[in-house]
């Protein structure tokens, strides 16, 4: 199970935590307790999971219902909900050292999007995803003392659709969408990458194009008329 946990929240911007993957008539219950119980470890924010729907004989899994809370001292209740998440894994490849996912689609995320100066909500939570992910000590194997091998993923296709975010909070707040992202083939030219790593790249993609709708004349003189006009400075200046 444990395996499976990491896989997801490598895909995920968060995400970056861990889903252990594992046989047995407990599974998708597994699943939703791993996540509402080590999600809050991992981005050191609330973490819920609704519902889990997952084959260990075919690889794929359905999530729903994924809610990622705000970190510390920002206004919003949180900082990103995933409706739907699709994947399939490459049942073959959890033998090795390296997991493949063949697939991730992510559904109609709404995103929240708060600024001071130069740092940010989502900026925070990726910071404290890092550190569990990339710099804390290695989790011990469960049979043994020794520290278990950092897991490394290849996503060979990634796609995020349906992408809503929100430039401010409470009624000032100006809704945009976000263009479909697609990726492909993420750490494949490293051999693996770790869920941080993978982390990283998606959530800067995300940040990426919040910031070109921000930047379009229509919204940016929305956001001027609402007075969120200092959110959307502040994400420029975090993105130069």
């Amino acid at each position: 199970m444990k395996k499976f946990f990491l896989i997801l929240l490598g895909g995920l911007v968060l995400l970056g935590a861990g889903l252990y993957y594992g046989l047995g008539p407990v599974l998708n219950s597994g699943v939703l307790i791993g996540v509402n119980n080590l999600g809050p470890k991992v981005t050191q924010t609330h973490v819920s999971l609704a519902d889990a729907r997952l084959s260990p004989f075919t690889g794929r899994g359905t999530l729903t219902g994924l809610v990622v809370g705000n970190p510390p001292n920002w206004t919003a209740p949180h900082a990103f909900t995933l409706g739907k998440i699709d994947l399939k894994v490459n049942l073959r490849s959890l033998r090795g050292d390296v997991i493949e996912i063949e697939e991730i689609v992510i559904e109609q995320p709404e995103f929240v999007y708060e600024t001071r100066l130069v740092s940010s909500n989502l900026g925070d939570l990726l910071k404290a995803i890092e550190q569990f992910t990339g710099t804390s000590a290695p989790t011990p194997d469960a049979t043994s003392e020794k520290p278990a091998k950092p897991v490394k993923l290849i996503v060979r296709k990634f796609r995020l659709v349906g992408a809503k975010a929100s430039l401010g909070v409470g009624p000032a707040a100006l809704p945009v969408s976000l263009p479909t992202i697609e990726l492909q083939d993420l750490g494949l030219a490293k051999g693996g990458a770790t869920p941080a790593e993978l982390s990283g790249e998606v959530l800067s993609q995300v940040l990426g194009e919040i910031a070109k709708a921000a930047a379009n004349p229509i919204n940016a003189g929305a956001a001027a008329g609402k007075g969120v006009g200092g959110a959307v400075k502040g994400l420029k200046k975090l993105l130069r």
